[in-house]
């Protein structure tokens, strides 16, 4: 399929990770994915022998409580269009597409490569739809054909839209988070109303051993520096509002756990749940 080699090594990943714990369709597996998922079994089960915490617990905590936050706001009528980026081999779009039907748009947004693969993913599994679609985005870009900009120009302005960023944040400085925020929030303020979903990892809950620990294997993973964000919970909702959220708040997995049992896992705690707002909700 176009673009197979440009795909990052997480996408592969967390697309298997989904398929072996029963929340996606087989066809979002890759053989390379598989490859990976066995390679990190014994790190991971070192790991939780330790009391530390494991790649798939942080990965399933924080999938689980975006879809909890995503389908409360869908089942109330508040959203009805969502765009997802950097969604890799994420089942999420196909789910709620298939969910909801025609109540939703649902929008991927990838880079192209990502984007090509996954729209060959759906259409030779028979599983795309009217109301999903995939399209090609940098969402680091303030102008241009591949801008958030520009997508956001053919969207309905009187619907409620929601974006999401699902393991996005970390592999970026914190300028560039910003950045992004920045844009998002404008974007969002055009709508009757926004929600911002996504996941960020603290600096403050990367200071002891195992988290440290943690940290540098997922930064061998992805072949990359890991960046965590803020002092704190109060310091990452204050420079969201700075942004231009009119409200945000950071949600702990472990709150949530007796409704998802996945957020029940040691050590989720080590990963936030961004549930940002824009204009007028009842």
């Amino acid at each position: 399929m176009a673009g197979h080699d440009n795909i990052s090594p997480t996408a592969h990943y967390t697309g298997y990770v989904w398929v072996a714990h029963e929340l996606s369709h087989p066809s979002f597996a890759t053989l390379k994915g598989q490859a990976l998922y066995a390679a990190l079994r014994a790190p991971q089960w070192l790991s939780a022998r330790t009391g530390g915490p494991t790649m798939d617990a942080i990965l399933l905590a924080r999938h689980t409580l975006i879809d909890l936050q995503l389908e409360r706001a869908i089942a109330s009528g508040a959203i009805t269009q969502v765009i997802e980026i950097a969604s890799g081999l994420s089942p999420r779009g196909w789910r709620f597409a298939s969910r909801h039907g025609a109540a939703i748009d649902y929008i991927e947004a990838d880079l192209p490569a990502m984007a090509q693969r996954k729209r060959d993913v759906l259409q030779s599994a028979g599983l795309d739809s009217a109301n999903h679609r995939v399209v090609d985005i940098d969402a680091f870009a303030d102008d241009g054909a591949l801008s958030l900009n520009a997508l956001m120009s053919s969207l309905d302005r009187r619907k409620g839209t929601a974006i999401i960023t699902e393991g996005l944040l970390n592999y970026f400085p914190t300028e560039s988070v910003i950045a992004l925020w920045g844009r998002i929030a404008q974007a969002l303020s055009r709508m009757q109303r926004g929600l911002y979903l996504s996941d960020i990892h603290l600096g403050h809950l990367g200071d002891d051993v195992a988290s440290r620990a943690f940290i540098a294997m997922l930064s061998r993973f992805v072949r990359s520096q890991v960046h965590l964000h803020f002092d704190g919970e109060v310091s990452a909702e204050q420079a969201l509002e700075h942004c231009g959220f009119g409200s945000a708040h950071l949600l702990r997995p472990r709150d949530f756990a007796e409704r998802l049992p996945h957020c029940r896992a040691s050590g989720v705690n080590r990963v936030r749940v961004i549930a940002a707002r824009n204009g007028r909700w009842d």
